[in-house]
């Protein structure tokens, strides 16, 4: 089942794992680790939203953990987007200037499309742009997690339900 492909949260991480890629081939020498550092990071951000929703029929707790290493890995990316932008003596543009705004339209637009993303050749607004990203899907995947955490809380997970399954049929 692929329901994840419709999370928002899952949406975004696309378009992050394809930028980054693009980024890195662009503005990091192909030799750095760096580069590998940041596409595995991109990676591992959109491949933990896959398999934690793939775990969420038989194990909450799976889903939520791997949600969360999600989280951590765009965490991880956003640090080296900073960390590209300072090291680039380039400025890492303030949350309440109104480029952040476009990018957020951008970026849902492109999220509720099949058209491919593109950088432009800004490593400066390209690199903003996918910080924009992190921040953005961060907040989703925290809302997610909290929002499945309550969920397991009211509800139980598999456990649960089989222990409460066989008990109501002694």
């Amino acid at each position: 089942m692929e329901g994840y492909k419709y999370l928002l949260s899952y949406r975004y991480a696309l378009i992050i794992h394809d930028l980054t890629v693009e980024f890195v081939k662009k503005n990091i020498d192909y030799k750095s680790r760096t580069k590998d550092q940041m596409e595995q990071a991109a990676r591992s951000g959109k491949q933990n939203i896959v398999e934690g929703v793939g775990q969420s029929q038989t194990s909450k707790k799976g889903e939520i953990k791997l949600l969360g290493v999600a989280k951590a890995s765009f965490e991880e990316l956003q640090a080296d987007y900073e960390d590209f932008l300072r090291q680039h003596q380039m400025k890492i543009y303030e949350k309440k200037l109104p480029i952040i705004k476009k990018f957020q339209e951008i970026a849902y637009s492109l999220s509720n499309s099949k058209v491919n993303a593109k950088l432009s050749n800004n490593p400066e607004a390209d690199a903003n742009f996918l910080l924009t990203l992190c921040h953005i899907v961060t907040y989703l995947l925290e809302k997610q997690v909290k929002a499945m955490i309550d969920k397991f809380g009211r509800e139980g997970g598999l456990t649960e339900k089989l222990y409460w399954s066989r008990k109501n049929q002694s």
